[in-house]
């Protein structure tokens, strides 16, 4: 497995990617999360510009993208009906999606999050069982709530290679 950054060549297999999650959400009863259009072509360009949105290669094939940085999301500064592990550096994993045509590529890049960093925070619609699934299996602690910046809640997640939760 390969991980580097997405380029513009890499948009027609990126917008490919997110429509097949899209369906796939609404497939598993998750058709609120990401409506018709998103993430917007726009979104991943300016990804793309921050050095933050990354594709996961297979024998050269792209098999997921995902955004990954390491630094504050202002969505998470304030979290409800609960509170992250620590208030220690972060990193953050956002626009997780598969191409469906590899199995595990989901624990790829959870993977890839853990080897740079020992706190991992992330979000999902609370109807996203799939993904919520994916975190509490690869040892993510649902924490709490956070609000989107268009106001809509998602259940908070943390993973911290240091914690102890007994």
């Amino acid at each position: 497995m390969k991980v580097r950054l997405a380029t513009i060549e890499d948009m027609p297999v990126l917008l490919e990617i997110y429509q097949r999650a899209r369906a796939f959400m609404v497939q598993a009863g998750n058709p609120n999360q990401w409506p018709e259009g998103h993430p917007s072509k726009d979104e991943l360009l300016e990804e793309m510009k921050q050095d933050r949105f990354y594709v996961l290669e297979s024998e050269g094939i792209i098999q997921a993208s995902f955004v990954y940085y390491q630094g504050i999301d202002p969505c998470y500064k304030i979290i409800y009906d609960g509170e992250w592990l620590n208030d220690e550096p972060y990193a953050v994993l956002h626009k997780v999606a598969t191409r469906g045509l590899k199995r595990h590529m989901g624990e790829e890049i959870l993977n890839y999050a853990f080897k740079h960093n020992k706190n991992v925070r992330i979000d999902t619609h609370e109807d996203n069982i799939p993904m919520q699934n994916l975190l509490t299996r690869h040892g993510f602690k649902h924490v709490g709530t956070i609000i989107l910046k268009n106001g809509e809640p998602r259940w908070a997640y943390h993973w911290c290679k240091d914690c102890n939760f007994s």
